[in-house]
């Protein structure tokens, strides 16, 4: 298999795809046949006791004057006539540019047209059917130039990221992507690293994450780490920690604003009761959960309650406003990064009281 093309990471070319096609317009009503060998319009017979109306000199273009385009056209499901046959043409398509590795991916190993067209269309329908996930504030995001976007962790699984991940991709005007920062085990874990870096995610460090702000990407990162998604049942909705402020350096040394974020729904998800750490230190893994159906209910109590989410952007917090050395500054850093888990905290409290249950 031929290797996949690497492009500069702050390579310029739209971000939409390839230019769109413009449309083929018809200037002719009629078909072969239908007009002269000169190109002028063929005369019009009356039948006998009708009116011919005065002609322009020229028949009305298709889809116009009331008359149906030929493009207007559906087949017996609904869909645009022809519809499958592009759908069966884009998919061959794809797949020959995976074969002869034909696709670009940036230095992080982000595979936009992999995940537009497979990742997304896989987590989706979670997304909207299963968990329901209502936005709100997505107009805080920028429609351009860097942003970091700071939420809450929960949910014993890192699910959240990915609902996250899919409530940018798919309610932003602007079409923005979502890049998570995201643990080092995600990165030492087989086909999950593949799939990972194919979706945008990187490593959680300061460096990665400045350059891709500076280079004007979405980026998403969860303070809260293991502590979050690790963290009893009993304390949902309490925010732990948020380190020692990093993310808040990093979006002053880019001069990136920071969207506070507040997911509810994710904690419900996998109950965690329980916590197995023998078995979590054997394993090396930061917990082993023990919820009311895993692992009692084998593969089938790894399925994740149906709960109601939102995930709500507040205001952004600006940083360009600031002096290059204020990232050095640690009494800011602490209350910026103070300032962004309160209202995270608060707002996850207001969303609690508006919602009517876990499941509706």
């Amino acid at each position: 298999m031929a290797d996949a093309k690497v492009i500069p990471f702050d390579d310029d070319r739209s971000r939409s795809g390839g230019a769109s096609r413009p449309a083929r317009r018809r200037t002719g009503a009629g078909g072969p046949g239908s007009g002269r060998g000169d190109g002028s319009a063929a005369p019009v017979s009356a039948l006998p006791g009708a009116q011919v109306p005065e002609l322009s000199g020229q028949f009305p273009e298709a889809g116009e004057g009331g008359q149906e385009s030929r493009g207007d056209a559906v087949d017996a499901d609904g869909s645009p006539a022809g519809g499958w046959e592009r759908r069966i043409a884009g998919g061959l398509a794809f797949l020959r540019r995976r074969v002869t590795g034909d696709y670009d991916v940036d230095e992080f190993g982000y595979d936009e047209e992999l995940t537009d067209q497979v990742l997304m269309s896989l987590l989706r329908p979670l997304a909207d059917k299963y968990f329901r996930v209502e936005v709100k504030g997505i107009e805080n995001i920028p429609s351009d130039g860097g942003a970091l976007i700071v939420a809450n962790h929960s949910g014993t699984l890192p699910l959240d990221g990915l609902m996250l991940q899919v409530a940018v991709h798919d309610n932003h005007p602007a079409d923005r992507h979502l890049r998570l920062l995201a643990a080092d085990l995600v990165f030492h874990l087989p086909v999950v690293n593949e799939l990972a870096r194919k979706a945008g995610h990187t490593l959680a460090c300061a460096e990665d994450a400045q350059r891709l702000l500076e280079t004007g990407e979405i980026v998403g990162v969860m303070p809260e780490g293991f502590k979050g998604i690790g963290k009893p049942f009993g304390e949902r909705y309490k925010l732990q920690r948020f380190g020692r402020g990093g993310f808040v350096s990093t979006a002053l040394r880019a001069g990136a604003p920071i969207v506070p974020c507040s997911i509810v729904g994710a904690e419900e998800i996998y109950p965690m009761i329980g916590n197995a750490k023998t078995l979590a230190r054997l394993l090396g893994i930061p917990y082993f959960p023990i919820t009311p159906t895993f692992p009692w209910l084998g593969p089938l109590g790894a399925l994740p309650l149906p709960t109601k989410w939102t995930i709500q952007f507040g205001e952004p917090i600006p940083t360009d406003g600031y002096p290059p050395e204020a990232a050095e500054d640690p009494m800011l850093m602490f209350n910026l990064t103070d300032q962004v888990r309160e209202q995270i905290q608060h707002t996850l409290y207001k969303l609690l009281v508006q919602r009517r249950s876990v499941f509706f």
